[in-house]
């Protein structure tokens, strides 16, 4: 049993996954960075206040936190447009070289390589024997 732990961990699958996991908590500091300094002080700015947690609804006796509820709203909404954006941006990118590479690929395909040329003219030369 322990050697089929060590080979579940040891494959590249869990591994990959491992440095995604990391990958994502470090992007999430960033994201949560831009939204708080940056996105939500010029919400602010509009708004008069970036804090909306103080907003009570009172019905007798209870009171309902609805500030923390648009809070969090807020928050997701923010966080999900700066993922759109980044994720626009990367599939952007990611397209670019993509169709780079295609070119490349298909100058190499369109030209035949040295080796093909020599296997041709043998094929040819035992053709005509």
């Amino acid at each position: 049993m322990l050697k089929e732990f060590r080979d579940f961990i040891a494959k590249g699958n869990v591994m990959d996954m491992a440095i995604g996991v990391v990958m994502a908590t470090a992007f999430t500091a960033i994201v949560n960075s831009l939204v708080e300094d940056i996105i939500m002080p010029i919400v602010a700015f509009f708004t008069g206040s970036t804090d909306f947690t103080d907003i009570v609804l009172q019905i007798g006796n209870t009171k309902l936190m609805v500030g923390n509820f648009i809070q969090s709203i807020v928050s997701f909404l923010m966080i999900a447009l700066v993922l759109f954006f980044v994720m626009k941006g990367v599939a952007t990118l990611k397209n670019t070289f993509m169709k780079e590479e295609k070119v490349d690929d298909e100058e190499e395909e369109a030209k035949p390589s040295q080796e093909e040329i020599l296997l041709t003219e043998i094929r040819d030369l035992l053709k005509n024997k």
